[in-house]
């Protein structure tokens, strides 16, 4: 664990990131995310399949991707945690609910805010439509940096009964 997980234990349990967010990564990363490159989601997600099927633990049962707010993903088209989200399912066998959550905060891209205000940026961002179908879940994006995405919708799906929270990234950031 970090040393600001130490200090304040995250909601969700465990994360796994296939790579490093740096040169080559962040390029194939932004390329995917803001280009509309999507041709890049069988290849980044099957490689992150890959590690995850090698771990020893168990999988979760339920794949659940950030969910963009809707003006967002009008404006970008697509929403790139759904794309890998699908490619891993398929992959690992494991279902995908891209509807049971909502991002219904139009928030600052965390990337734009200090490391200060992203927590506060997130908060009641998101919203379930039901209760997850599953005890163990897993939470995919494309890129971690501060965590507090994956914390605020991890703390969300575990007061709607969820009991473990992974979160599934291409690429994790240091700050």
């Amino acid at each position: 664990m970090c040393g600001a997980c130490q200090r304040r234990a995250p909601a969700f349990d465990a994360a796994t990131a296939l790579l490093h967010y740096r040169p080559p990564a962040d390029h194939l990363v932004q390329r995917f995310k803001f280009a509309g490159e999507l041709a890049l989601a069988p290849l980044l997600a099957g490689l992150l399949a890959t590690r995850i099927a090698a771990r020893p633990s168990g999988l979760p049962g339920l794949l659940i991707p950030v969910p963009l707010h809707p003006a967002r993903l009008r404006e970008r088209g697509y929403n790139q945690a759904t794309e890998l989200a699908r490619v891993l399912g398929r992959r690992l066998g494991i279902g995908v609910d891209h509807r049971l959550c909502q991002r219904v905060k139009r928030t600052e891209p965390q990337s734009t805010l200090p490391v200060k205000q992203r927590r506060a940026n997130l908060r009641n961002a998101f919203t379930l439509g039901g209760r997850p179908a599953a005890g163990h879940i897993a939470v995919v994006d494309d890129v971690m940096t501060s965590g507090h995405t994956s914390n605020e919708l991890a703390r969300v799906l575990k007061q709607a009964g969820a009991r473990r929270v992974e979160v599934w990234v291409i690429a994790r950031a240091g700050y």
